[in-house]
């Protein structure tokens, strides 16, 4: 019953899709176009035009021209802005086929528009939220019912942000929760969305991961895109909470670039590249290259990481219909991993903070060549084919490779009388995964009975593959933790570590494991009217695991098959067009969940997919000519199907066994702002609340804020003044704040409650920024707080710090 259900979701859709092509098919309608220059005849491009009436929206291309195809008759306001300039709108009445033209001027002239520009390098053009990849449709910011917040490059130039955890501040409600550590399968630094862990997961829209940090260089913008969003993405690379997208720099067709240096605190060196331009005469093959070379290290007395990253693209573009793309990322890196420190899980805690453990966070506890080394490379492409005036194809590919070759170190706090006790671990590890993904669109804007339809129907399948071969965990040795004996200390080193693990007598793992998902979906935006907009979106989900074969016994395990159905619903009302947007929607996400071998076989091993409902609502502002947005929710996502251990009894003997009756709910409020009151100004600030609670996860932790929900509180703020004219045009500053509260990383029976400290870090900038080059000096963390991220483990974080940078334009 269930396959056929599946089966005539599918035949409706496929129904819809050929109505809707030959609805779009069937209609004939003139065309709106026009051509934007500087006062000095110069074209414009990437101005935004927008068909008021039609909620029709355009790009200039690079000689400043714009059209709309497919207009029925009547009369429309299309609309021209710039970020910062007056907005400029002409009537157009259209009669019959044909053309009809709007054309525009702007007041500034090419060299007046070049140096506003340099006004607004900063986070003004933060202001434009509009993505297509959130939503896979061309829906504008106030027309997308999910919440979801852009952070451009230019707001990370003006910050000097040379680690993308740094820049993620200054998105509200998300919080760096681990370093990257380098270990396989999930060494990538983790954060914190809405009550749920997550990580940088996906590249332009597909699964593009590492085991490392990921660099800067070739970040055009960085998505945070909230909530639970199987239904477009899968339930492989995302998490209940939100994803983060990153979107890679693309190809220009004007020759220029720019090279950057950076130093500062902590022997930090990074150099980066970033060259552009045509490579023929008719500027329909572009490139670009960027590169970066990073090292830094500790703050403690041992630990390092340097890198080097190549990011090369191409662009090709025969003529107006199509449209090719290739590029890649080669990252090497290298490092000692994030230091951690894991609280006991058995027993009661002594220390109940970490003022009270008394250690000295100045110590690594680790050796300078304890190392590991995390490579990893991303090739991805996308072809865009123009099938009509409303219809458009988007095949998109990528294949994502990441390794971990070297030794993984870490603490753990043991003994019964006290907390101080540190037993040092070390692993060898040498591991391969890789992720291959294929993605079909298509995209189409059409009407049926006078309703304006934005439809994408995608096909998508993932291959995930791990390969593992590490050594087992062995214990090192135990030191203390407060007062250690430096003898005992500094023993720990590569050769000694490769000894101590060739010389014990422990079962390595080798296993061997491939999946393969594939997925089908459907979204559909259909203006009800004019500022009713109804999305609904559904994706059927089939998860094929090839198991884990064990080298070690030959055996394989973990074989199975789950189908998911995931539904995504949306509502905006626009009740000033284009300025207030009232939204609500329920969203949904799912993880697959691998069947488990209990100890008794009357107990049912087999479990569904983990489900997350999410249900949402809020207002969206844009004011003041897009100079100020404000997005405000409020949300309740509750999880079920959640795994936990239970005791089972037989025959008078307690069986530990799995069940899969656990939930959690995860809600809150968020607030962001952004702004650029007056010329030269620019604001970001948000704030989150998370209530995070397990209601059923056990009787050790029922009723207790996990871990991984992080603070239930987060704030960020950000300003700065450029000067935009007289002899210090180009000046700059910029401060701001980052707050978290008190973060419970620990809560149950057994152990008691591990707390971090609130924390407030200060940062602060000055800069001048001219044509050819950018002169700028960084501090953080300015009142040297110590601060601390872990789920159950204790990482402490960056103190104080400064850098300096200079970045040179030609």
């Amino acid at each position: 019953m269930k396959l056929f259900y599946y089966c005539k979701s599918g035949y409706l859709l496929l129904l819809l899709f050929c109505l809707g092509i030959s609805q779009a098919y069937a209609q004939q309608h003139a065309s709106i176009e026009g051509k934007i220059t500087t006062s000095d005849g110069q074209p414009v491009p990437d101005i935004a035009v927008v068909l008021l009436e039609s909620h029709k929206e355009i790009i200039t291309n690079k000689e400043g021209i714009y059209k709309f195809n497919q207009v029925p008759n009547g009369t429309y306001t299309v609309r021209a802005t710039m970020l910062g300039l007056p907005a400029m709108k002409q009537r157009v009445t259209v009669t019959g086929t044909g053309s009809f033209t709007a054309n525009f001027t702007l007041k500034e002239s090419a060299v007046g528009l070049q140096e506003f520009e340099i006004t607004t390098r900063s986070i003004g053009k933060e202001l434009n939220k509009e993505s297509r990849i959130v939503s896979k449709l061309p829906l504008k910011y106030m027309e997308n019912p999910q919440v979801y917040t852009t952070l451009s490059d230019k707001l990370m130039t003006e910050q000097v942000i040379t680690d993308l955890s740094d820049g993620l501040k200054n998105a509200p409600g998300i919080i760096k929760m681990q370093g990257s550590v380098g270990r396989s399968s999930d060494g990538a630094v983790y954060y914190n969305m809405r009550g749920f862990p997550t990580r940088v997961s996906m590249v332009d829209g597909l699964p593009g991961q590492t085991n490392g940090e990921i660099d800067m260089a070739n970040v055009q913008s960085v998505e945070v895109i909230k909530g639970p969003s199987g239904t477009l993405f899968g339930g492989a690379v995302t998490s209940f909470g939100g994803l983060i997208n990153v979107v890679t720099k693309k190809p220009l067709d004007t020759l220029g670039g720019e090279i950057s240096y950076t130093g500062g605190s902590y022997d930090l060196s990074r150099i980066t590249a970033d060259i552009y331009g045509p490579v023929n005469k008719e500027k329909t093959l572009t490139a670009r290259l960027n590169t970066a070379y990073h090292t830094r290290n500790s703050p403690q007395d041992a630990g390092f990481r340097k890198s080097f990253f190549l990011a090369p693209v191409i662009s090709f573009k025969p003529n107006e219909r199509l449209d090719i793309t290739l590029g890649a990322e080669f990252y090497s890196y290298e490092g000692t991993n994030t230091p951690i420190i894991f609280l006991s899980r058995t027993r009661k805690f002594f220390a109940k903070n970490p003022s009270e453990l008394n250690f000295d966070w100045k110590r690594s506890n680790t050796s300078e060549d304890i190392t590991l080394k995390a490579p990893s490379t991303n090739i991805h492409g996308r072809i865009d084919y123009k099938l009509s005036s409303n219809w458009t194809s988007s095949t998109s590919f990528s294949r994502n490779i990441r390794k971990t070759d070297g030794i993984y170190q870490y603490q753990f706090i043991r003994g019964n009388t006290s907390d101080d006790l540190l037993e040092r671990n070390i692993q060898l590890q040498k591991a391969d995964a890789a992720t291959t993904s294929i993605q079909q669109n298509f995209n189409g804007d059409f009407q049926i009975g006078g309703l304006r339809n934005r439809l994408v129907f995608g096909l998508d399948y993932l291959n995930q593959t791990n390969d593992v071969n590490n050594s087992a965990i062995v214990k090192f040795d135990t030191i203390s933790g407060s007062n250690p004996d430096y003898r005992k200390y500094s023993q720990l080193n590569r050769e000694s570590a490769i000894r101590k693990i060739m010389a014990a007598e422990a079962t390595p793992v080798k296993t061997f494991m491939s999946n393969n998902v594939y997925g089908a979906y459907a979204s559909d935006a259909v203006n009800i009217t004019r500022q009713l907009i109804v999305l609904l979106s559904l994706r059927l989900d089939y998860f094929a695991s090839g198991g884990t074969f064990n080298y070690v016994n030959g055996k394989k395990d973990g074989v199975y098959y789950q189908t998911s159905l995931s539904q995504k619903m949306g509502l905006v009302y626009e009740l000033v067009p284009e300025k207030v947007s009232l939204f609500g929607n329920y969203m949904n996400g799912f993880v697959n969940v691998p069947p488990v071998v209990q100890p008794v076989a009357e107990v049912n091993g087999n479990f569904k997919p983990t489900y997350a409902n999410q249900m949402e609502g809020g207002v969206k502002l844009n004011l003041l000519e897009n100079r100020f947005t404000v997005t405000a929710s409020y949300y309740d996502i509750k999880v079920k199907n959640i795994l936990r251990s239970d005791i089972y009894k037989a025959n008078g003997t307690d069986y530990p066994v799995t069940v899969q009756d656990g939930s959690q709910r995860s809600k809150g409020a968020e607030i962001e702002v952004m702004a650029v009151p007056f010329k030269g100004l620019n604001v970001i600030a948000g704030y989150a609340y998370n209530d995070s609670k397990l209601n059923t996860g056990g009787k050790d932790v029922d009723g207790t804020r996990p871990g991984s929900a992080g603070p239930p509180n987060i704030a960020n703020l950000w300003a700065s003044y450029t000067l935009f004219k007289g002899s210090l045009k180009g000046v700059g500053f910029g401060a701001g704040m980052n707050y978290a509260s008190e973060h419970v990383t620990a809560d149950a029976v057994t152990t008691g409650r591990f707390v971090f400290e609130p924390y407030t870090l200060i940062n602060a900038t000055a800069f001048y920024d001219a044509n050819k080059f950018r002169l700028a000096v960084k501090l953080d963390n300015i009142t040297d707080v110590q601060y601390f991220a872990g789920q159950g483990v204790i990482s402490p974080q960056m103190p104080f710090n400064a850098s300096a940078s200079l970045l040179v334009r030609f």
